[in-house]
């Protein structure tokens, strides 16, 4: 068995719906998707978040 260290495929970036955090000292942010409440608070710090659009790689 090898393994090969060489260029790998880039994955596709594809337009994604997030909840990001609206502390200015967290950083915290979800896909869309993974959210079990309507409007959910930031894991980390327990904040209120926003919806976004991000550049993510696309999930398989």
């Amino acid at each position: 068995m090898s393994f090969s260290r060489g260029p790998k495929e880039p994955v596709p970036e594809v337009e994604t719906n997030v909840w990001s955090c609206k502390s200015d000292d967290c950083q915290g942010w979800m896909r869309e998707s993974y959210s079990f409440n309507e409007t959910p608070a930031c894991p980390l710090c327990q904040s209120e978040m926003e919806q976004q659009v991000r550049m993510l790689p696309e999930l398989q």
